[in-house]
């Protein structure tokens, strides 16, 4: 299997942090061998962002406990940004699709759940 350099969606980050049981065995593996396991900055907005409204109970210290798993932080850049806002709007959510786009200009393989995502030209793999 070769070692891939993965972007978490935020949900699959979640499951892992979590130890759920959504997190499905091929999901686990791909990470336990991953080259590099990369968090973007939309997915802590993201979590934040569910947690002040109620809505998400996550880690308080969400950057430690990234950091303590041996992921990598991903900033979100103009570049980001502008490729997010140029993709074909197969999917509505503002957080997916930055994942999506910094996917694509990072060449990552997004790891999802989300099979909607797969319609984008990047590599993802939906678990």
């Amino acid at each position: 299997m070769a070692r891939l350099n993965l972007l978490l969606d935020t949900h699959i980050l979640l499951w892992w942090l979590t130890d759920s049981r959504k997190l499905n065995k091929k999901a686990r593996t791909l990470i336990e061998n991953a080259q590099s396991i990369w968090v973007s900055a939309v997915s802590a907005w993201e979590i934040e962002s569910k947690r002040s409204q109620g809505l998400l109970d996550a880690p308080a210290d969400l950057e430690a406990v990234i950091a303590g798993n041996g992921f990598y932080g991903l900033a979100m850049t103009i570049p980001h940004a502008i490729t997010a806002g140029r993709l074909p709007l197969h999917h509505r959510d503002p957080f997916d699709r930055l994942l999506v786009a910094q996917a694509s200009e990072e060449q990552l393989t997004l790891l999802t759940h989300d099979g909607m995502l797969a319609r984008y030209q990047v590599p993802i793999l939906v678990v």
